[in-house]
């Protein structure tokens, strides 16, 4: 009976709102898992699962012998966690948030509207330029730019404007030049802005202490969509961070086959 009854509901035919209900809560649930992906997030939202189906547990098994435990998880921890999640998510919940503002941006080419081969050229110079910086133990952060906008942080640090070269990128990173320090912007194929302070991550679990430009190219990658490539200035690792997650000790070619895939763009066989 129950799942005739289950049927009736779901059958397109009687009633096709009840399936379109569950399709567009399912699309809302992937999507803020998307959102989530990758950030302290998911960790705190185990946490507060937890704690809801304790508070379930207790509130309905232990009702009436656990009173002030009862009291306890019902009238003053749900209420809290309830105010407090805006708080606990508030970069996702803005993240989120961009994301619905950018609609007229997800119609746009990715990168500035920069085509293929431009994108291919600027993913060719920042491995080559990442791989020379490597050898050389030079500290470098490359943030590249994707839907996410990241004209408030350029605007923080030097406006260049200037198209993407490795020679140009190898001037900025010298140690000891006027520009070094902090990030460069990368927008298609010019360099927005460099000496740009990036937002700093929390997340600092993990085998290692990750140094102020890996944690800058974790924040970064936590509250927008960017890529960013560091260059360790004490072993000259490279890295790739995207949605918080780093790949580490890559190659010039491993670096070019990551960037491409990450940006849509296909690698000719040579470039592989």
């Amino acid at each position: 009976m129950d799942l005739s009854r289950l049927w009736a509901r779901l059958n397109p035919l009687t009633s096709p709102f009840a399936l379109l209900d569950i399709l567009i809560v399912a699309v809302l649930l992937y999507w803020m898992l998307g959102v989530i992906r990758g950030t302290r997030a998911v960790q705190l939202l185990r946490g507060i699962g937890i704690v809801m189906a304790l508070a379930f547990v207790v509130g309905t098994l232990a009702n009436e012998r656990l009173t002030t435990l009862s009291w306890l998880m019902t009238t003053i921890i749900a209420p809290t966690l309830i105010v407090g999640v805006p708080v606990l998510f508030q970069p996702e919940l803005r993240r989120a948030l961009e994301t619905l503002g950018r609609s007229s941006e997800l119609l746009a080419r990715p990168l500035g509207g920069a085509n293929r081969s431009e994108l291919l050229e600027t993913i060719n110079v920042i491995a080559r330029a990442a791989s020379q910086m490597s050898q050389t133990n030079t500290g470098a952060l490359i943030v590249i730019e994707r839907r996410s906008q990241l004209q408030e942080y350029a605007d923080r640090g030097v406006i260049l404007d200037s198209r993407v070269s490795t020679p140009l990128l190898l001037n900025i990173f010298y140690p000891n030049s006027p520009l070094h320090d902090m990030a460069v912007i990368v927008r298609g194929t010019r360099i927005l802005a460099a000496n740009v302070v990036m937002p700093l991550s929390e997340d600092l679990a993990g085998p290692r202490r990750y140094g102020t430009r890996h944690r800058a190219a974790k924040g970064i990658s936590e509250q927008t969509d960017a890529l960013a490539v560091v260059v360790s200035e004490e072993t000259g690792a490279i890295s790739l961070v995207t949605d918080g997650r780093m790949a580490s000790y890559l190659t010039e070619a491993r670096l070019r086959s990551m960037l491409a895939g990450l940006l849509g763009v296909p690698l000719d066989e040579e470039a592989k």
